[in-house]
C-alpha cells in the first residue's frame, strides 16, 4: 500500500506535504501534485499535513482510478522537495468536488531546480 493524491489537490497544490516526505516521493504537476508509488514507504505523515484532504491511503474505497494517475505522472512530472507558493484562488478552489477530469492539467509543474534560479534571480 501507498498514499495517493486524489482531485482534492486539483487547482489547490498547497504543497505543506512535501515539507514532511522524508523519501521526497512528490511530483508536481501544473495544478496538482502527485505521489511516486515507487517510493512512497507508507509512513503517512504527509496525509495530516494537506489542508486539502486530498492525500488519502490507495486502499481506501472510491480511488480506484487515482494509483494509477499517480503512478503515470510521478514519470512525467518533475520531482518536488521543498515547498511551493500554492495558487492565488487555492481557497476558492479547496473543497470543490469533482475536479478531474474537467480541471486536471496534465502538464508539469516547476522543478525545485527552476524554483532555486528564480528565488536567485
Amino acid at each position: 500500500m501507498a498514499y495517493v493524491v486524489n482531485d482534492a489537490c486539483i487547482k489547490c497544490k498547497y504543497m505543506d506535504c512535501v515539507e514532511v516526505c522524508p523519501v521526497d516521493c512528490f511530483h508536481e504537476g501544473e495544478n496538482m501534485l502527485v505521489i511516486n508509488p515507487e517510493i512512497c514507504i507508507d509512513c503517512g505523515v504527509c496525509e495530516p499535513e494537506c489542508p486539502a484532504e486530498a492525500i488519502k491511503p490507495d486502499s481506501e474505497p472510491g480511488l480506484e482510478q487515482w494509483p494509477t494517475l499517480n503512478a503515470e505522472f510521478a514519470k512525467k512530472w518533475p520531482n518536488i522537495t521543498y515547498k511551493g507558493t500554492p495558487p492565488a484562488d487555492a481557497a476558492q478552489w479547496d473543497g470543490v468536488p469533482n475536479k478531474y477530469p474537467e480541471h486536471f492539467s496534465p502538464d508539469p509543474g516547476c522543478s525545485d531546480e527552476d524554483v532555486a534560479v528564480s528565488e536567485v534571480a
